[in-house]
This record gives structure tokens, C-alpha cells and sequence, in this order.
């Protein structure tokens, strides 16, 4: 029988991790791949190999969260002490009817919630039939609750922080949910008045999460390796969605338009600025340790910095690779102003939200 040194879970945990995060990423591909197929073929009925993705991969995070916590409630009706290592401490669900670590009750409502909401998008497409909108009401409750199924693998992995594989999955789901949260922010569309709120609520989200990655490790590069990480993802979401969109659109003999830009949409945007930022970030903080500045006080005025940074650049970033036009300058300041205002919020989340991830982390004692 192998040995745990003290203080680390060894591969405790990870198998069920591994799958909810293939889930998550199942859903993550699958959505790129239907944002895509918007835009280069046409609208789409509920039964797509798109769909089949996204809704394929919350059923493996549900699937894996459901037998997680039914062994976790055999094991205590059995008197036998839970371990903290696989999904967290657990909590009691219906009066301690089930006994549920905590990252898989994330994960395994999420994945419930998911279920009635497609549901709901079937029905939809049944009364309205073709599906031409990102934004309708069905969606985006698909897309929050696919969202939450990340966070659960994020603090599936955030509890095995000790060991190489539970830092390398929070990089991982970090990045999937930064790029998830783009298409959420679409939701806003309608709302782009005076200022543009999808710009601000994609900036929003990203140094937020940045930085919670940063307050969880607390340790020199994490924020630039979170930053690489989203970049690596994002070049393999922009290799692969335009071909499989294209592929899947020969396959079943459907045309593709000819005003096809060649630019995968979804990929395209993710803030192709956060390395920079992450750069600026990483060296405020080491100006912070050598000076001895509160993280808790730097943390907000990073988020403010590097919401404005993502804000103004988003606009470069569509005109060189999208040929869109650039606002007027004082659209694009007054936005930037009142990414200033979300990012001073997002640095303060993102701060707090990197402590409660690490106290999802047991004890030395709890890992023994």
C-alpha cells in the first residue's frame, strides 16, 4: 500500500477531478463549436453534434458528482470517517439524508440545474423551432449553470493544491472558466449604450479571476502562468472550432456562408492583453512584498489597472483581427472609466474568492 508523506493527498481525489474537468471541457468545446456554427453555417435545431457536447459533458460531471456523493454517504452510514481529500470536507444535504463534499454539491446542482434548463431549450426550440440567438432565456441559464459546473471542478482541484496535478487542474479550470465567462457576457449585447458592457463585463471577469488565482497560490508567476494557460487554451479553441465547424457543415451537407470571416468567434474573445497584465500584476505584487504593502489593499487597484488595460485594448483587438472600426474616443473612455469603477470590485472578489478557495484545502492532520 503507498505511502501519503504528511500534509499531501497524493492521487486521492483525482480520478473523480479528472472526469468532472473532461466534462467541463466537453461543454467548453462544444459550446465554441455552436457559437461558431451561428456564425459560419446558420441557425440549428436541438439535436447537433454541438449540442451533443455541451449537454454529453454536463452529464459526466453530473454522473461523477452523483456517485461521489453516494459513496461519501455510504461511508458515514458505515461509520467510516470521510475523506476531506476528494471534493472537500462534506456537508449535510436534507437533513444528512446524503452526505456531499462540497465541490461535488456545486457540481452536482449545477449539472441539475443544467438538465431543467435544457429541458427548457428543447421545449423552446419545439415552439420557435430553429435557434438563432446566443442570448435567449434558456441559454443563458444554460450557460450560468455550466459555469457553477466549472467553479465545482475548479474547487475539486483546489482542495489537492499540495500536489502537482491539483495546481495544474486550478490553472486548467481557471482558464476554462475565463473563457467560458466571455460568452456569458454576450448577454449584455442589448445593453452596449453609452458605454460597452460586454467589454466590461469580459474585463470584469477576467481580472477577477486572474487575480483569484493569484491570491490562491500566493506564490511569484501564478499570475502569469494563469495568463499562459488561458492563452494555450485559446489557441486550441481557435484551431479547432473554425475546423470542426466547417468539417461538421460538410458532413451533413450543408453550406457554409460566404461572407465567412475566418475568425472564430468565441476564441477571439478572450483578452488576447492578459499576459501584459498579468505582467503588471506580477511585478506590483513583488514591489508589494519588498515594501511590505497590504495584498488586500494592492489587490483592488490591480483589478481597476488591469480592467481598464482589457477595456481599451478589446477594441484594437477586434479592428486587427475582425476589421471593426474603433469607437469614438470618448465612447472608449467613458467605457474604460466605468471598467475602472467594476475592477476595483473584481480585484476585491477575485482577492477574496482566492482565500476561500484555499480554505477548501485540508489540514495536514486531515490528510494523514
Amino acid at each position: 500500500m503507498a505511502v501519503t508523506a504528511p500534509g499531501t493527498t497524493g492521487t486521492r481525489g483525482l480520478a473523480p477531478a479528472l472526469c468532472v474537468l473532461l466534462g467541463a471541457m466537453s461543454s467548453l468545446i462544444g459550446l465554441s463549436w455552436d457559437v461558431q456554427w451561428h456564425i459560419d453555417v446558420g441557425p440549428d435545431t436541438f439535436f447537433t453534434l454541438p449540442h451533443l457536447f455541451i449537454y454529453a459533458g454536463s452529464a459526466v460531471t453530473g454522473l461523477t458528482a452523483l456517485t461521489v456523493v453516494l459513496r461519501a454517504t455510504a461511508a458515514e452510514r458505515a461509520g467510516r470517517e470521510l475523506d476531506p481529500a476528494v471534493g472537500g470536507r462534506a456537508v449535510g444535504v436534507f437533513g444528512r439524508t446524503f452526505a456531499a463534499p462540497v465541490a461535488y454539491l456545486v457540481t452536482g446542482t449545477s449539472a441539475a440545474v443544467f438538465l431543467v434548463y435544457g429541458l427548457w431549450d428543447q421545449w423552446w426550440h419545439g415552439v420557435y423551432g430553429f435557434d438563432a440567438t446566443i442570448d435567449s432565456p434558456p441559454h443563458i441559464g444554460l450557460l450560468l449553470s455550466v459555469s457553477a459546473t466549472i467553479i465545482g471542478s475548479l474547487m475539486t482541484f483546489a482542495v489537492a493544491r499540495r500536489e502537482r496535478w491539483g495546481r495544474a487542474g486550478v490553472f486548467l479550470a481557471v482558464a476554462m472558466l475565463l473563457a467560458f465567462c466571455t460568452i456569458t457576457s454576450l448577454a449584455f449585447n442589448d445593453a452596449n449604450s453609452g458605454v460597452h458592457v460586454v467589454d466590461i463585463s469580459i474585463a470584469f471577469t477576467t481580472v477577477m479571476l486572474l487575480l483569484m488565482a493569484t491570491s490562491f497560490f500566493r506564490q511569484p508567476g501564478a499570475a502569469l502562468l494563469t495568463a499562459v494557460t488561458v492563452a494555450g487554451l485559446q489557441v486550441v479553441l481557435w484551431v479547432f472550432t473554425p475546423w470542426a465547424t466547417h468539417a461538421y457543415a460538410d458532413s451533413v451537407g450543408l453550406p457554409v456562408r460566404d461572407y465567412v470571416e475566418g475568425v472564430p468567434a468565441m476564441p477571439n474573445l478572450i483578452p488576447m492583453s492578459l499576459i501584459g497584465v498579468a505582467l503588471v500584476v506580477e511585478g506590483v505584487l513583488l514591489l508589494g512584498r519588498r515594501n511590505g504593502w497590504s495584498a488586500r489593499l494592492v489587490a483592488p487597484l490591480l483589478g481597476a489597472a488591469g480592467a481598464v488595460a482589457i477595456t481599451a485594448l478589446a477594441p484594437v483587438q477586434r479592428l486587427v483581427f475582425r476589421g471593426f472600426p474603433l469607437n469614438g474616443f470618448d465612447y472608449i473612455a467613458m467605457t474604460c472609466v466605468v471598467a475602472a469603477l467594476f475592477g476595483l470590485l473584481a480585484g476585491f472578489l477575485g482577492w477574496r474568492f482566492g482565500l476561500m478557495l484555499r480554505a477548501l484545502v485540508p489540514t495536514e492532520e486531515e490528510t494523514r
